[in-house]
């Protein structure tokens, strides 16, 4: 895939000592190419900044009309520490830091809600089963 010619420049850097990263917009050009996969992007980073892999964070990547370009967003932590407190738990689970937490659609938790909502006052062991049998 890396067969064509990829390079990174960097804009608008600051440094924020307060969430422990490095922050940047993100330009890939990407000529004969449709674009760039984030695990790509987050090695050439991490190389290009002289941190480990685990310790960037790529998101929001728009290509250009036209394609050749992307823009995105790179967060460069200074620990894996820093990284899991102050980085959403989806973004952790997508770079493989953190567990997926399983739950039921959100239509089934609303649908249970408003189930346990009819036996207000009365002991919700059952839920909608005791409506059925009369």
């Amino acid at each position: 895939m890396s067969d064509s010619q990829v390079t990174l420049r960097t804009r608008k850097f600051i440094r924020n000592p307060l969430l422990g990263r490095k922050q940047m917009v993100v330009d890939v050009l990407h000529p004969n190419r449709p674009n760039v996969s984030k695990d790509e992007l987050r090695a050439k980073l991490s190389e290009l900044y002289k941190a480990e892999k685990d310790q960037v964070s790529c998101f929001g990547f728009r290509t250009q009309y036209g394609g050749g370009k992307s823009t995105g967003f790179a967060l460069i932590y200074d620990s894996n520490e820093a990284m899991k407190k102050f980085e959403p738990h989806y973004r952790l689970v997508r770079y493989g830091q953190a567990t997926k937490i399983e739950k039921p659609s959100r239509q089934q938790r609303k649908q249970r809600k408003n189930r346990a909502k009819e036996f207000r006052g009365t002991a919700k062991k059952t839920g909608g089963a005791d409506k059925k049998k009369k």
